[in-house]
């Protein structure tokens, strides 16, 4: 071969090398250009998912309020209507009371009867109170809560815990979990060491 050829030849063998570099170099390109144009489509689906998941929460936040603003002018509204509506059952019992101790009425054959058409009718609003979900609240022999009861006065006894509830001077009630309006009550305290040095004196005569 003479050396010419062997030019020529190691010049056919560097052109090809160059041409593959080239055509590798391309292919990396264009692989990077792939590979981009992935990462900003994955980038896109991932904004995309995003905001949507920020959509749905929003209209589940929405939801949830306009449920609880359902649920509080409902309830608001059933609240009124109860509290008033206790007047009717508390004007049905103050009633009761003063017809029985009324002398003259105390004469009248049909008294029992009338005070009987009077209990049905408060029968009557207590049942729908409780279909309702309007439960009086129990006070017999409780101790004094203040979420539930108003202390209207304290009796003098030894007898039971400071605290403990005598008397109910007005019955109180909830609307589901709700205070509706509290009991009026008396409750227990205990003697006064002065009252209790007088009670000793007079059991030691």
């Amino acid at each position: 071969m003479s050396i010419n050829d062997k030019k020529a030849s190691e010049n056919k063998s560097q052109e090809i090398d160059n041409n593959h570099k080239e055509e590798q170099v391309k292919t990396s390109k264009q692989e990077n250009k792939e590979e981009i144009k992935e990462k900003n489509l994955e980038e896109k689906l991932k904004d995309s998912e995003e905001k949507h998941l920020r959509s749905l929460a929003e209209i589940e936040n929405q939801r949830r309020r306009f449920e609880k603003d359902i649920k509080d002018a409902f309830e608001f509204g059933s609240f009124n209507f109860a509290k008033e509506n206790l007047a009717i059952l508390d004007n049905l019992q103050r009633a009761k009371e003063a017809i029985r101790n009324d002398e003259k009425l105390k004469e009248n054959k049909d008294l029992e009867r009338f005070l009987e058409n009077i209990s049905i009718i408060e029968k009557d609003l207590i049942t729908i109170f409780k279909k309702n979900n309007i439960n009086k609240i129990d006070t017999s022999e409780k101790k004094f809560d203040p979420n539930f009861h108003q202390a209207m006065s304290e009796i003098e006894d030894d007898k039971v815990d400071s605290g403990t509830i005598l008397q109910e001077i007005q019955a109180g009630y909830m609307l589901g979990e709700r205070l509706l309006r509290p009991a009026l009550v008396s409750v227990a305290k205990k003697k006064s060491s002065k009252d209790q040095e007088n009670k000793d004196k007079k059991d030691q005569k």
